[in-house]
């Protein structure tokens, strides 16, 4: 198992560079202009300003996507995803028995503050 993990990285080098915030969905619906089913979501960062980011959570139903908070990387560049751009990276892990790249969201156990930094 231990095979699988990458080599090691010192902190400065990789998590530092990352600016990592905690978001609330304020809008989402299906898109149809990406490669793969899709949500638009646009997500409130808090004084680090309004995003809208494209993800593979069609998983779950809309109503549940709405108000969820999610931590979401600020600092990329944007990225083209079929007819569209995608401003901020939320993160995800692979939803349970769905095909690769289908996710669920990383989120905090309790109701955290808008715009916090994971750390």
């Amino acid at each position: 198992m231990a095979a699988d993990i990458k080599p090691g990285v010192t902190f400065e080098e990789s998590f530092a560079l990352l600016d990592i915030r905690l978001g609330r969905i304020i809008e989402a619906e299906p898109c149809a202009a990406t490669p793969k089913p899709t949500y638009r979501m646009l997500i409130d960062f808090g004084k680090y300003g309004r995003r809208t980011s494209y993800g593979r959570f069609t998983s779950h139903p809309l109503e549940e996507v709405v108000g969820r908070l999610v931590l979401g990387v600020l600092n990329f560049p944007p990225r083209t995803m079929g007819e569209v751009v995608s401003e901020a990276l939320v993160l995800g892990v692979q939803y349970p028995g769905k095909d690769s790249g289908e996710a669920t969201f990383v989120s905090p156990a309790v109701n955290a503050k808008i715009g916090s930094k994971l750390f």
